[in-house]
């Protein structure tokens, strides 16, 4: 029997399951969203997060289309090179705990990532950070709508339309209601989830196709999957490693938290979420090599997690699977349509169109925008125009630029906006030539690169100074 034809869920079963979560997570989101009285609320929880949920929502959030399923598709492509370097990651999480800290220091009445380039770098700078953020922004969202469908298909045969626009639907509908309070309280239990699942099925795998065979099967028919010196997957290791900084110090998700953090929480609770987080995608990513000896070839890559596990726990573990994945992505979605809204509420409606809005109108604007960003996803979804993993690293090109200006924007006064565009502008370019010209796993590292250089010279360059009392802007 063809692997990559058989399902280990039927239809209905899978339909069920949606239904279920999704009943569950829009009426706890409700739930929570009583308690948001004012904007402030709606977006950053009131500013009150303690270090239990703070550090949860870090974890879960980054737990996503990318840890669960490009993980997979990855060592499957890469081999060990692929999991090992998709744990690198964490280290944007780990690195990214004093830089919370700091924010929290300079910006205590700060909403977005974007108050902070508009107030340390000024108009021109924001604007290539804001297309920037958008771009990268609406390429995270299509990747976990896509991913939702392709969860659901390769479980249970289900057409990728139902299951994409099934995850959509859920997420937008509890966050909607809730804001980020709903978002964080169903991260906190989302982690726990995607902790214990993930250990359940990789012990499964390990008792059920035991390491020796896998290796005996890879070393025989597949010796470059486990070559540390395969040039691709090594280029790929120290790329994801700025990608994932990327990702986390420019994002308007990682800036929400570490606002709505209360007190000194953010440090801790970033550096706990990252050594959560690191040994995930080793997990994740060691399913796909058992992929050949259990005869299963995917129709695409990407599959090829879930069915594996699928294929070695069955019907139940097919269950653990969905809930696992289905769990990793809304994490991140939810987190990613509240702080997208966000930006679009606080840095275009009310900075630059109405900046006399009463609190409910912004509460109001915040809402539509979460609402209008999910129908987009799923216009932009429709297509499934591309794999998860060549979707992902696309924005690697956009946001590695962005690392040196954030890390010298908050502690060095002597960069100043305009080097900061000019970086953030040329690394971009410089990595989408990389992407089209060498290959996906080398355009986050130009890209930082070359923005790094002209940092430097900026710095090199500059006498004038910042004043940091600048960033001290009321709402």
């Amino acid at each position: 029997m063809n692997k990559a034809t058989d399902f280990a869920l039927d239809s209905t079963l899978g339909l069920s399951l949606v239904a279920i979560f999704g009943v569950l997570w829009i009426a706890f989101g409700w739930y929570l969203g009583r308690k948001n009285k004012s904007h402030e609320d709606f977006a950053l929880a009131g500013r009150n997060v303690g270090f239990a949920l703070a550090a949860a929502t870090a974890m879960a959030t980054w737990v996503t289309s990318n840890t669960t399923l490009v993980a997979p598709q990855l060592t499957y492509q890469l081999g060990v090179w692929g999991m090992v370097g998709y744990s690198f990651a964490a280290l944007g999480l780990i690195l990214f705990a004093p830089l919370a800290a700091r924010i929290k220091h300079l910006m205590p009445h700060g909403y977005t990532s974007g108050d902070f380039i508009r107030l340390r770098f000024g108009r021109a700078a924001w604007w290539v950070f804001m297309v920037i953020s958008v771009v990268y922004a609406m390429g995270w969202l299509v990747s976990l709508g896509m991913a939702g469908g392709i969860l659901l298909q390769a479980l249970s045969g289900l057409d990728y339309h139902i299951g994409m626009s099934a995850i959509l639907l859920i997420c937008v509908g509890y966050t909607l209601f809730g804001g980020l309070r709903a978002v964080i309280a169903t991260d906190f239990i989302q982690a726990l989830i995607i902790i214990v699942g993930v250990v359940g099925i990789a012990w499964f795998l390990i008792d059920t196709v035991s390491l020796e065979t896998i290796h005996t099967e890879l070393s025989t028919d597949h010796p470059q999957l486990l070559d540390l010196l395969f040039p691709a997957a090594v280029m790929f290791l120290f790329n994801n490693i700025f990608f994932g900084l990327g990702e986390i110090f420019h994002s308007n998700v990682w800036w929400s938290r570490a606002l709505a953090f209360k007190g000194k929480v953010a440090f801790k609770a970033f550096m706990l979420g990252g050594l959560l987080w690191l040994p995930i995608p080793i997990v994740t990513g060691f399913i796909a090599l058992a992929a050949p000896q259990l005869g299963i070839f995917p129709p695409t890559a990407d599959m090829v997690g879930p069915m594996v596990a699928a294929e070695v726990l069955g019907k139940v573990g097919a269950i653990v699977v969905f809930i696992v994945v289905f769990s990793a992505l809304a994490s991140s979605l939810d987190s990613l349509l509240a702080a997208t809204s966000d930006l679009v509420t606080r840095d275009f409606y009310h900075k630059k169109l109405r900046p006399a809005a009463s609190d409910q109108q912004l509460l109001r604007v915040n809402r539509y925008c979460i609402a209008g960003l999910g129908v987009l996803t799923w216009l932009l979804c429709l297509p499934q125009i591309a794999t998860l993993g060549a979707l992902l690293n696309f924005a690697g090109a956009f946001v590695a630029s962005t690392i040196f200006p954030i890390v010298f924007g908050l502690y060095q006064r002597r960069l100043t906006g305009g080097y900061a565009a000019l970086a953030m502008g040329a690394g971009t370019f410089a990595g989408l030539v990389s992407y089209f010209a060498i290959g996906f796993y080398v355009a986050a590292l130009v890209s930082c690169v070359v923005s790094a250089l002209i940092c430097a010279v900026g710095l090199w360059r500059s006498r004038t100074l910042f004043n940091w009392q600048d960033m001290q802007e009321r709402a």
